[in-house]
Parts: structure tokens; C-alpha cells; sequence
């Protein structure tokens, strides 16, 4: 019923900059939280930001200072813009949102495929 796509990975150098971007699209009412999480190799996904629909953001410890996430409500969009990039910022980042697809719907958690982000010299 909703999906999300990813897009702006790719290959940087170290202290270079990225920008991720995700669209949402399908049967949506509304959508609550969105979020990137990323996955490293042999490595557990975890919580990279977050943004509530009132636009309200937390960071992983790891990325604050460095990682900005925004969005727009209007076009169901998320971005994550990454800047300062380090070689231990190397995973598949995936985009997460909240949706909720009838007034009366709990919010289902939904995940796009993943892009990867690679940061080296």
C-alpha cells in the first residue's frame, strides 16, 4: 500500500558531504515519524535520526553535529544531509515512516530498499 524509495547514495571521500532523499507514495493519510537507520557489514541496523510530524529531530550520538535530517510534510518526502563523512559512516541507509493510511489505522511501520553510502579514499 505505501512505498518508499531512496535515492542519492553513492561513493564519497572522507569529509565529504551526501544528501539522502526518500519519497513516500501510496494510499497515505498521514504519516507520523520518519527515520534513517543504517547497516553496516556484519553489523546490527541501527537508529541513525528521526523527525516527528511536528518537526521535532534526535540523532544517534555518533552523527550529531554532522548529519542533518529535514522533511517535507507537503510531498511525503525525508532527507538526510551528510556532511563531515567518516569511513565508519560506510553502510546501506534506509529510510522508515510511520504511516497511516485511514483516519482509522494505527500507524504501520513501512522501509525502503536501502542505498549505500560508501566513504573512502
Amino acid at each position: 500500500q505505501v512505498q518508499l524509495v531512496e535515492s542519492g547514495g553513492g561513493l564519497v571521500q572522507p569529509g565529504g558531504s551526501l544528501r539522502l532523499s526518500c519519497a513516500a507514495s501510496g494510499i497515505i493519510f498521514r504519516i507520523n515519524s520518519m527515520a534513517w537507520y543504517r547497516q553496516a557489514p556484519g553489523k546490527e541496523r541501527e537508529l541513525v535520526a528521526t523527525v516527528t510530524s511536528g518537526g521535532s529531530t534526535n540523532y544517534a550520538d555518533s552523527v550529531k553535529g554532522r548529519f542533518t535530517i529535514s522533511r517535507d510534510s507537503a510531498k511525503n518526502t525525508v532527507h538526510l544531509q551528510l556532511n563531515s563523512l567518516k569511513p565508519e559512516d560506510t553502510a546501506a541507509y534506509y529510510c522508515n515512516a510511520a504511516v497511516r493510511s485511514t483516519y482509522w489505522q494505527n500507524p504501520i511501520d513501512y522501509w525502503g530498499q536501502g542505498t549505500q553510502v560508501t566513504v573512502s579514499s
